[in-house]
């Protein structure tokens, strides 16, 4: 196997030019706020600050759900977190979320606004909030639990490992890209097996553990990710692809993938959320265009 370079890490690094490649300018060494940028607030009790990143589409995902189900107190605003113009760095966004990374959630309801960050963290607090999504019983809570960890623990190989390498990082390098993409298969595997035995992840019943691994490998397998669908061959995972399916012809899954979205194809965009009219103005848009 070629390396591709011939790079040495010095005894000390030291942070002297950005790391190059898309994305690149989202990262830094240090945390904080870099500039003053107060958060927007709307007229509902959940404010959500995000980007459709399959991490952003969790929580929209859940939060139109919700509304699906009628609880009509999930109602939101949704304000879209621009991270390739260093949104997150501003602060109020690190207010609400420390790590600078997309979604934070700010619950208005109670006496004192509770702040939320980390995907699966704002999936659990909404679910345990409105008694939806998640099993009852010991057994099944456990079983959801165990998937939304597994999740939020293995993603990171699939977004910051295959994905950057595949897709995003300046030059193609072997040896990072067949690691990653050998690890991305032997989660599509996990995910196959469980899968071949079990109509979602959790059981019989659609849940956040669901919620949490769809935007990610269900996106995957449909090929919306990093356009590595014949890369990965990922018609082998037949049971994920039935699960990915299902999932994605639900209503409010489409609705939500088009929250906060600011790229990819016009009719799909929503770049603020404040109302479920939204996106009916939306869709007489694209018709009337």
């Amino acid at each position: 196997m070629s390396q591709g370079n011939d790079y040495t890490p010095p005894k000390v690094w030291t942070w002297e030019k950005a790391s190059g490649g898309s994305f690149a300018s989202v990262n830094r060494p240090i945390a904080g706020p870099t500039h003053e940028q107060p958060l927007p607030v709307g007229e509902h009790p959940f404010q959500l600050y995000s980007l459709a990143t399959p991490n952003g589409v969790k929580v929209t995902m859940m939060l139109e759900e919700l509304l699906a189900l009628g609880y009509q107190e999930a109602e939101y605003d949704a304000w879209p977190i621009r991270i390739g113009d260093g949104d997150q760095f501003g602060s109020g966004f690190v207010e609400a979320n420390p790590n600078s990374k997309i979604p934070a959630l700010v619950d208005h309801g109670p006496d004192e606004p509770i702040r939320v960050f980390e995907s699966g963290s704002i999936l659990l607090y909404l679910a345990e909030r409105f008694d939806a999504f998640l099993p009852d019983d010991f057994v099944g809570r456990t079983e959801a639990m165990n998937w939304l960890f597994w999740q939020m623990g293995s993603a990171p190989f699939v977004g910051g490992g295959f994905g950057h390498f595949y897709a995003y990082a300046p030059e193609k390098l072997e040896y990072p890209i067949d690691r990653y993409a050998m690890e991305t298969k032997r989660q599509l595997d996990v995910l196959n097996h469980h899968l071949a035995e079990s109509t979602y992840l959790a059981g019989d019943d659609y849940s956040i553990a669901d919620m949490a691994a769809w935007p990610w490998y269900g996106q995957l397998v449909l090929g919306r990710l990093y356009d590595a669908a014949e890369f990965l061959q990922v018609q082998e995972y037949e049971h994920v692809m039935r699960w990915a399916k299902a999932i994605d012809a639900r209503p409010a899954v489409q609705r939500g993938r088009m929250v906060n979205r600011t790229f990819g194809e016009p009719a799909m965009q929503l770049h603020e959320r404040h109302d479920a009219s939204d996106f009916e103005h939306k869709t007489q848009d694209v018709i009337s265009s």
